[in-house]
C-alpha cells in the first residue's frame, strides 16, 4: 500500500512538471510570436496623415540613438525594436544625421528610408544640397552660355 501511495505521487508530480513545462512553452511562444510580429509587421503610432514632428538627429548617431530620440518623440514605440528592425533592414547602416520632419503616421521603415536618403523628406541638409545643386546648374549653364558668346 504505502509502494503504491508512493508511485502514485510520483507519477502526479511527473504531470505536474509536464503540465507546468507546456505552459512555459506556450508562453515563450506567445511572446517570441509578439516580438517577432513587432518587428516585421508594426504598424505607424496613429493612423491617417498623423502628426508632424521635426526631430534632430546628431551626425554619427547609432541605431540604438536614433531609436531613443523617435520613440522620446512619440514616432515610435520602442526603441529596442527600432534597433533590430533597422538592423534586419535594407538602411542597416546608411541612416544620416540632420533634421527631419517626420510624422506618427509613417512606419520605422519609412522613416528610416528618409533617414536613408532614399525618400522624400524635409530635412536642412536636403534643402542645403538642393540650393548647392541649383548653384552648380547655374553656374554651369552660364559658363555654357560664356562658351556659346565666345564662338
Amino acid at each position: 500500500m504505502k509502494d503504491m501511495v508512493i508511485s502514485m505521487c510520483a507519477m502526479m508530480a511527473r504531470i505536474l512538471i509536464v503540465v507546468i513545462m507546456l505552459i512555459l512553452i506556450i508562453s515563450w511562444g506567445r511572446q517570441a510570436y509578439s516580438f517577432g510580429y513587432s518587428v516585421f509587421a508594426e504598424k505607424a503610432i496613429s493612423s491617417g496623415t498623423g502628426v508632424d514632428v521635426t526631430v534632430e538627429i546628431p551626425n554619427g548617431s547609432s541605431a540604438s540613438e536614433i531609436g531613443e530620440i523617435l520613440e522620446n518623440h512619440g514616432l515610435i514605440r520602442d526603441a529596442k525594436i527600432f534597433k533590430i528592425q533597422e538592423r534586419l533592414s535594407e538602411y542597416h547602416g546608411k541612416l544620416n544625421g540632420g533634421t527631419y520632419k517626420l510624422s506618427t503616421a509613417m512606419t520605422a521603415d519609412e522613416m528610416m528610408e528618409i533617414m536613408a536618403g532614399e525618400g522624400e523628406s524635409s530635412t536642412e541638409e536636403t534643402s542645403e544640397k538642393a540650393s548647392t545643386q541649383e548653384a552648380a546648374t547655374e553656374g554651369s549653364s552660364e559658363v555654357s552660355e560664356e562658351v556659346t558668346e565666345s564662338n
